[in-house]
């Protein structure tokens, strides 16, 4: 017998979720792409120092986490004080240019510009948000 379905109140900000998923689902492919470039290199852990190959997949994974670390607070502030479509909005795009960065980077460093740069504009925009949003409530 299947699970019901639990029953969420309207508020709940369901996109931004979603983009949550999809963002975590970003980085863990990003850590599969090192474990292949890994194999591929016979790069033996715990090193990470090997052909540009391997270094590019490693720099696309650390990268991404360390954008993680500024955009999913950044969305979800966004999302719960700001506008939840907006910042789901954003958040899609940013997940596309980020998948647009390793893209580029895994073929060659000098193509990772326009999707770092769209990615990190559009992190930037959820973090003003969220800023205006709290600014918002503590002027009550």
């Amino acid at each position: 017998m299947p699970l019901p379905l639990p029953v969420l109140p309207a508020q709940v900000p369901v996109l931004p979720a979603l983009v949550t998923l999809l963002a975590l689902l970003l980085y863990q492919a990003t850590g599969l792409l090192v474990g292949r470039a890994r194999f591929r290199h016979g790069v033996k852990p715990p090193s990470s120092d090997g052909p540009e190959p391997f270094q590019r997949a490693l720099r696309v994974q650390q990268n991404t986490l360390e954008q993680l670390v500024f955009f999913l607070p950044s969305l979800w502030l966004a999302a719960l004080l700001a506008s939840a479509r907006w910042a789901s909005l954003l958040g899609f795009i940013w997940v596309g240019a980020r998948v647009a960065y390793a893209a580029g980077y895994l073929q060659a460093p000098e193509k990772r510009g326009p999707g770092f740069g769209i990615s990190f504009l559009a992190g930037l925009v959820l973090w003003v948000m969220a800023l205006v949003g709290v600014l918002r409530v503590l002027g009550g």
